[in-house]
């Protein structure tokens, strides 16, 4: 499933509100709680994937056969936020992007013969939160959660061989999608101040980028598994990315 432009229409409603909020919020926030910050960040990021062999064609005749794989790689991007009190609860809206990390990777999507590699990379990552926070002496600590919004790229590379030929790309049983996926991302983190307004914080985060089904076996030449109907074979792929960051940020004061 491609989300595209409606994701990214998704994406900036979600982040109009959460800044309409922030803004309506901050008009009767209390003076020694609200301010602008920015910042930069750098951290490790785990790229997730997950496939299921929806009717058995990779892994032959075992429908449903999980594959996962992952890999870690550096991360950096930057972030802007809002501090404000709502009542009694002090409260922040943030807005981040970031860019790097790894392409994750395996080739037992047919333990046997090996020769299908599933892969996922994300191309950038863009999140909307809103969070609340509570100090313990000099520390800040806080919670957030909200959008998260990617550019990934799903994969499937079949390479068919024989005793008779060298090996080549079977395009009929392989794919490639590059989309912009929606899903949620959930944080904690811990800040400490240090002078003339800058902070250092230390955080992570879980994003989930939920799950989409792709075609293989496109032409239906051959059958989803051993005794099945000859037609298009569904593979079914979940993405997700954890991120630990240390990030130092300036806070403005209005």
């Amino acid at each position: 499933m491609k989300h595209g432009g409606r994701g990214w229409c998704s994406a900036a409603a979600a982040f109009a509100v959460l800044f309409m909020l922030a803004n309506a919020s901050a008009e009767s926030a209390a003076a020694d709680r609200a301010g602008t910050y920015a910042g930069v960040f750098g951290g490790l990021g785990l790229t997730s994937g997950r496939l299921t062999d929806l009717e058995g064609f990779a892994n032959w005749g075992h429908p449903g056969t999980v594959t996962n794989y992952d890999t870690s790689g550096p991360m950096g991007g930057a972030l802007l936020g809002k501090r404000f009190q709502a009542g009694a609860a002090p409260l922040r809206v943030e807005l981040d992007a970031a860019f790097g990390g790894r392409t994750a990777s395996t080739d037992k999507l047919d333990p046997a013969g090996r020769d299908e590699t599933a892969r996922v990379r994300f191309r950038w990552v863009s999140t909307a939160r809103l969070g609340i926070e509570g100090g313990e002496g000099p520390m800040t600590l806080f919670l957030n959660g909200g959008v998260a919004v990617a550019g990934v790229v799903n994969s499937v590379t079949d390479i068919d061989f024989s005793r008779d030929r060298p090996p080549a790309f079977d395009p009929d049983d392989s794919f490639e999608d590059a989309s912009t996926r929606v899903g949620w991302v959930a944080g904690v983190g811990v800040e400490a101040p240090l002078a003339d307004g800058w902070t250092l914080r230390v955080d992570g985060s879980y994003l989930n980028f939920g799950r989409s089904t792709h075609k293989v076996n496109r032409s239906g030449n051959n059958p989803c598994g051993a005794g099945g109907p000859r037609r298009p074979c569904s593979h079914r792929v979940n993405n997700a990315l954890a991120l630990a960051r240390l990030a130092l940020i300036y806070r403005f004061g209005w």
